[in-house]
């Protein structure tokens, strides 16, 4: 059905990174969260006020919150898709963060409001009246729901949307929900016991989940979270295949909205390459890494010295000080600057983000390392944090 809905909807549905493509995505699955629950939303609220069930009236408006939602979706994927401006020259993209941020607010005051309404019902219960309708329409909502939340999930992991993935939880936590209300009916109609307030607040304590669990999701990319490890793999594969880049350095990956990346990062080169040859190199893998990942790419190229034996023992040196201290650092840029009286060891040292309060303490530690290894030798050391 998903597949069929997106050959119907959807013209180049492979081409996920053109923002048109995407905008088309972001529009098929707003229009249908919005038919669903809004028709989810009639259904509920004729069996609850039919029952008199506060449990189901909370689904009901769960579901018509839903709704809100998806047309917040819609609002954020055709703005998200605006092209870059004077004012904003990254473009727009950002603008689905804060759609899929509004719709977890939006979540967590409904299940708020839902709370209220359960407690007071917990406090002052009436019995409902259930039927066999009411029953069928609770199946037919878990049913439809499990359903929106396969297809939101595979869309969301196609053209990489946080705010899709956010909906399809917020459906799945839906089914959890809706299958509680059914069981305190089963449970009412059995023994007669009236449950339904305490079922209300569990579906309202869903909600709210749902509700925390979508805003944290949005507000990672905002906050400038971790790139992707694998994405990060793929570039540094991408810049090493070329054989006269020597190795790859201060990678830094800039999130401005999906699809809209910048990244910048130092390729190594032999000092003996010819500057214009390499230069040409360098350009020619901007522009792969822009076709592969649709991003704007920025390279440093670093000259190496690579046929100094004395250097390289004395940076393999340092390099076993280093990682018998912590594995997780790296040096880079390392150069000797020789001297009469004395050499110096001039290289950065990559340090968890964690770590970087250290700054100083690491810095006096490795000199003194270093000076102790042989009294000729002073090291210069920058010590800087990891992006990655």
């Amino acid at each position: 059905m998903t597949e069929l809905l997106v050959g119907w909807f959807i013209k180049d549905k492979e081409n996920i990174n053109d923002t048109k493509v995407r905008q088309s995505y972001g529009r098929l699955s707003g229009f249908v969260g919005i038919c669903c629950n809004v028709i989810l939303f009639a259904l509920k609220l004729f069996a609850g006020l039919a029952t008199g069930a506060v449990s189901i009236m909370a689904d009901a408006f769960n579901n018509l919150s839903d709704a809100a939602s998806s047309v917040v979706t819609l609002i954020g994927f055709h703005m998200a898709g605006k092209p870059a401006d004077p004012g904003h020259p990254y473009g727009h993209g950002r603008i689905e963060y804060l759609s899929g941020l509004f719709i977890a607010a939006a979540i967590l005051m409904t299940g708020v409001e839902l709370m209220k309404s359960s407690v007071e019902k917990i406090l002052h219960p009436e019995a409902p009246d259930f039927s066999v309708a009411s029953i069928i329409i609770l199946v037919v909502s878990i049913l439809l729901k499990l359903w929106m939340c396969r297809f939101n999930l595979k869309l969301g992991k196609r053209i990489q949307s946080e705010t899709m993935k956010a909906t399809a939880a917020d459906s799945l936590s839906d089914c959890i929900s809706t299958s509680a209300v059914l069981i305190g009916v089963f449970v009412a109609m059995a023994t007669g016991k009236n449950l339904d307030g305490w079922i209300g607040a569990l579906v309202a304590l869903f909600v709210c989940f749902a509700g925390f669990s979508s805003a944290r999701d949005t507000i990672q990319p905002l906050l400038g979270q971790a790139p992707d490890p694998e994405l990060v793999k793929k570039i540094k594969e991408r810049v090493l295949r070329e054989e006269k880049i020597l190795g790859v350095h201060d990678l830094i990956v800039h999130d401005y909205g999906p699809g809209r990346r910048m990244i910048s990062l130092h390729a190594e080169v032999s000092y003996k390459e010819d500057i214009l040859e390499a230069h040409d190199l360098i350009d020619n893998i901007e522009r792969d890494l822009m076709k592969e990942f649709q991003c704007d790419a920025t390279i440093h190229m670093d000259p190496v010295i690579t046929d100094d034996e004395e250097m390289n023992k004395v940076k393999k040196m340092v390099e076993d000080m280093v990682a018998a201290e912590n594995a997780d650092w790296r040096i880079h840029d390392f150069r000797m600057v020789r001297g009469s009286s004395h050499t110096n060891l001039i290289f950065d040292l990559v340090v968890t983000p964690e770590e970087l309060c250290r700054k100083q303490e690491i810095e006096r530690w490795l000199k003194e390392k270093i000076h102790d290894a042989d009294q000729s030798f002073y090291a210069v050391v920058t010590v800087e944090q990891s992006f990655l």
